[in-house]
Parts: structure tokens; C-alpha cells; sequence
């Protein structure tokens, strides 16, 4: 039985492991730059079989965590929820497969090395895994140099995507050289790579050098994590405890002066809307201590049928107890805050009990005197064009409210934090984010977290951040750099099957 494994799809395996490895945790962000090599150096003969595996084991590995959102909180029976898992993963896995696919098909239909052809393919369906069914743009290959100052400062024109570029580039560099030392498209590769790498680390440096924050407007803020686990959360007997602890960390805050509250998504466990002596505890804090409240909550609004739609949401309290302005979650996890095909799919109505069949709402940056905030509520940090529709409304600080209970003891709160410093860069605007269980953080418009705490600990933090957005070529232009990834992703697609009919029709 072992004679008949294919050693080649074990080594693109084994590919995909180490790049998993440079994601959090463990974050060796280093091996991002050489883990594909050996599955380039051995795609040859299978390569969607070969890209299919890698991006397998790479999806297993840094997604383990789905297990436990939908067995503990999810409710689903460990075999169901392995099925889903291993759905995805395949779902995922396809876009390895395609990229190495359509590369090797390239070289031999066109001539075209697959050095040229690859980090434009893998940047393009990338840009698509972020919009397909949705999407879902986690694990970007670029997010895995996070902690690589100079490497993502590029982010500001190409987003993310131009550091996923910049790694298969490399990959495919170091594949080229080892298959053909003595080629001479190897030398010109080095030398064109060399200076793409040049180009890329030396903006990284210029522009480390211009992110002195002197930004005339500052605003003192406090981020309150509440530390409810998930299956404590929606727990009627527990709603008070639940707001009493908000108030004392918010009373704790208050020593350091704060200009600002912050709560998290779905800080109160109830309708925030309604009248009650819970919201009204809520509503009386910032005139009390003289600090407005930005606070997640669930909504709702009423149709002109009757019909109450709901809403994950945040409200500014001003400091005279009233409301003045909501902000609603507009991109909804599937499955999670909504079914989709519900009828359909009704079989897994059980997935999302205890969250809500939500709806989206609409950008809306929520007033501060005369500055706004942005809020990007939970999964919503990883959609690049969320952050941007935002900065370009207006927003002065973008604010992620999330409840990453969902996660437990995982790495998904550290992978949802890498995600989240990218769209400070891409703005050069201040990230502050509140999570329940944590993490919460501040992050600089250098895409440095400044600020941070540990994960499922009740505390209070308080830092100094910025206003205002730096005009960018990424807030003007968006993806322009993946779209064109895309368009010519998808002529050299057209190429490979027109041009070879044409020169079997010329001989």
C-alpha cells in the first residue's frame, strides 16, 4: 500500500505544513518566504493534485479552530462538524490547486515560466477567495508577516496582496535557481527579483521613516474587555453581573482620563433599544463620569410590513445619556449570524441558535464631536473594502468591536488580530479594537500594536491614539493591484486555449 503514495503529493504536503507554521501561532513569519519550494520543485507531473494537497494540510492546520467553534458553541455533534470543516478546507484547498494548475499549464502552453506567471495567478485567486460565496480572505499568505515591519509597509498601495506577491515571488526564485542554475532566464530571474525585493524593503523603509505620529488631534482611549465566555454570554441570570462588570472596568478607566469608552461587540447582552433598568444603568455612565460610550450591542429596526429585522450593532452614548448614532454590522459571518438558503438549509438551523438570524445594515461612521469612528464589528476587520468605504465617509479612527469567545484558547485571536493591523496600514490611520475576551489592542497607523493585553482576563487598558486618515494611493484606488492580478490572470486563461489552436491551425 505505502508503494503506491505518490512521494511528490507528500513533499506539497508537507509544503503546506510549513507554511502554516509562519502564521500565529507559532508565527515564524520567515518560513513564509521558502515553504513553497518544495511543492514548486515538485508540481511538475500533478500540479493540481500537488497545489491541492499543499493548500489541504496548510487550511487544516491553520483552521483547526473551526473544530471548536461549532462542536463547544455551536452545537453541532463532532462528526457533523468535522464534515463542514473538511468541506471547507477542500473548498480552499482548490485555490492552491488552480494557481499551481493554471502556472504549470502556462509554461507549457505558452512558454511562460512559472517564476512570471505564479504570484500574479496566487494574488488573483486570493482576490477572489475574498468575494466567491461571500467570501472568506483568511490567511491571506501575506498576513503571515505581521510582525515584519518593513515587509507590509507596502500595504498602502497593494494591500495585502502585494506582500503575497513579493513571498511566491520569492518561492518561485529559489525553485527557478535550484531546476535550472545555469539557465540564463535564472540569472535575469535573480536579478528581477532582486530588485522587485529592493523596491519592496526600501518603501518599507522610507516610509517607517515619515510615521512619526504628530498628529495634531489625540484622543485619550479606553478599551474594556469584560471576559464572558461564550457559554456564559446570552445567559439571562447573568445580565447584571454582566453590566456591572462593564461599569467597573469603566470606572477603573476613568483614573486615566479617557476621551473615549469602548465596549465590545455584544458588550449587553439584551436589546440596548429597549427600556429597562439594564440599558438604563448603560445610558446613565456617560453623563456620570463625562466620557461618551461606544458600546456593541444586538438591534433591531421595524419594517414598514411590521417585521423586525435584527442587527449587530454599536450606539454612541453621548455624555448627555443620549444615543447618537448606530453603526450596524454590514458583511455577516454565513452559518454564524445567518443561514444562507435557509429554507434549504434549515438542517443546520441548530449551528446558529443563541446568535441570530441577523441582517446587514449599512456603513454608518458614528459621531465624536467633530470627528467620526469607523467601526468595523468582528469578522469584518479581514474585508479590506469595509475599512476603506469607512476612511473614505470620513472616518477619523477605525474601531473594531468583536467577541472572539467563539475562538477559546486558539490561535484564531491571534490570527484575527495579525488580519486587523493590515487595515491600519493600508490607511495610515489608528486601529482601536475591544474584545471581549480579548485581544484588545491598539494599533498605530505603522500597523505596530502599541497596545495590548492577554486573552480571557477582565481588564481595562487606556491609550493614546491619533485622528485622522493620511490620504493614500490604497484608500483612492482600493485592490487596483489585485484586480489587475485578476485581469491578467484571466487572459493568460483565455491564452492558454486560444493560443495553441491557433498554432496548430498555422502548421
Amino acid at each position: 500500500m505505502m508503494t503506491r503514495i505518490d512521494k511528490n503529493l507528500l513533499i506539497a504536503a508537507f509544503s503546506g505544513g510549513l507554511l502554516a507554521l509562519s502564521f500565529p501561532r507559532p508565527d515564524f513569519y520567515w518560513l513564509a518566504w521558502v515553504a513553497l519550494v518544495p511543492l514548486l520543485l515538485v508540481m511538475e507531473k500533478r500540479p493540481f493534485a500537488s497545489g491541492f494537497w499543499a493548500g489541504a494540510v496548510f487550511f487544516a492546520a491553520v483552521l483547526y479552530w473551526l473544530n471548536i467553534v461549532m462542536t463547544t458553541f455551536g452545537g453541532l455533534d463532532p462528526f457533523s462538524s468535522l464534515v463542514a470543516y473538511l468541506l471547507l478546507v477542500t473548498y480552499l484547498a482548490l485555490f492552491f490547486g488552480v494557481a499551481t494548475w493554471l502556472a504549470r499549464r502556462g509554461k507549457l502552453r505558452l512558454g511562460i515560466p512559472v517564476l512570471l506567471s505564479l504570484p500574479i495567478i496566487w494574488v488573483a485567486l486570493e482576490f477572489l477567495r475574498g468575494w466567491l460565496l461571500t467570501g472568506f480572505p483568511w490567511a491571506l499568505i501575506g498576513y503571515s508577516q505581521q510582525n515584519f515591519s518593513l515587509a507590509i509597509q507596502s500595504a498602502d498601495v497593494t494591500g495585502v496582496y502585494g506582500v503575497s506577491l513579493m513571498l511566491i515571488a520569492v518561492n518561485a526564485l529559489i525553485a527557478q535557481v535550484i531546476q535550472y542554475p545555469r539557465h540564463s532566464f535564472s540569472r535575469w530571474a535573480v536579478g528581477g527579483v532582486a530588485l522587485l525585493l529592493i523596491s519592496h524593503f526600501g518603501y518599507g523603509v522610507w516610509r517607517s521613516g515619515q510615521l512619526a505620529d504628530d498628529r495634531p488631534q489625540q484622543l485619550q482611549v479606553a478599551l474594556i474587555q469584560g471576559n464572558f465566555e461564550q457559554s456564559q454570554k446570552w445567559d439571562p441570570a447573568l445580565q447584571q453581573e454582566t453590566i456591572e462588570r462593564y461599569l467597573s472596568l469603566s470606572q477603573q478607566a476613568l483614573a486615566q482620563s479617557p476621551d473615549l469608552l469602548i465596549w465590545p461587540e455584544a458588550a449587553t447582552p439584551f436589546f440596548l433599544q429597549d427600556p429597562s433598568a439594564l440599558a438604563a444603568q448603560v445610558h446613565a455612565f456617560p453623563p456620570r463620569s463625562g466620557v461618551p460610550l461606544l458600546v456593541g450591542t444586538p438591534a433591531y429596526q421595524v419594517t414598514a410590513a411590521g417585521e423586525y429585522q435584527y442587527l449587530n450593532s454599536a450606539f454612541m452614548i453621548g455624555t448627555d445619556g443620549v444615543r447618537h448614532g448606530r453603526s450596524d454590522k454590514v458583511h455577516l459571518v454565513p452559518f454564524g449570524e445567518y443561514v444562507p438558503l435557509g429554507r434549504l438549509l434549515s438542517f443546520i438551523d441548530k449551528l446558529v441558535v443563541g446568535v441570530g438570524d441577523f441582517v446587514p445594515g449599512a456603513i454608518a461612521p458614528l459621531p465624536l464631536g467633530e470627528h467620526s469612528l469607523g467601526v468595523l464589528v468582528c469578522y469584518e476587520v479581514i474585508f479590506p473594502y469595509l475599512a476603506r468605504r469607512h476612511v473614505r465617509q470620513g472616518a477619523d479612527l477605525l474601531v473594531n468591536i468583536t467577541n472572539d469567545a467563539w475562538f477559546g484558547h486558539s490561535s484564531a485571536p491571534y490570527q484575527h488580530l495579525a488580519m486587523a493591523r493590515f487595515r491600519a496600514i493600508e490607511h495610515r490611520i489608528w486601529l482601536a479594537r475591544s474584545a471581549n475576551t480579548g485581544i484588545s489592542a491598539l494599533i498605530a497607523p505603522s500597523g505596530e500594536v502599541v497596545l495590548s493585553g492577554p486573552i480571557f482576563e477582565p481588564l481595562q487598558m487606556t491609550g493614546r491614539v491619533g485622528l485622522g486618515a493620511v490620504p493614500t494611493f490604497y484608500t483612492r484606488f482600493g485592490d487596483l493591484f489585485a484586480v489587475a492580478c485578476l485581469l491578467l490572470t484571466t487572459l493568460l486563461a483565455i491564452a492558454q486555449g486560444v493560443v495553441p489552436r491557433l498554432r496548430k491551425k498555422a502548421a
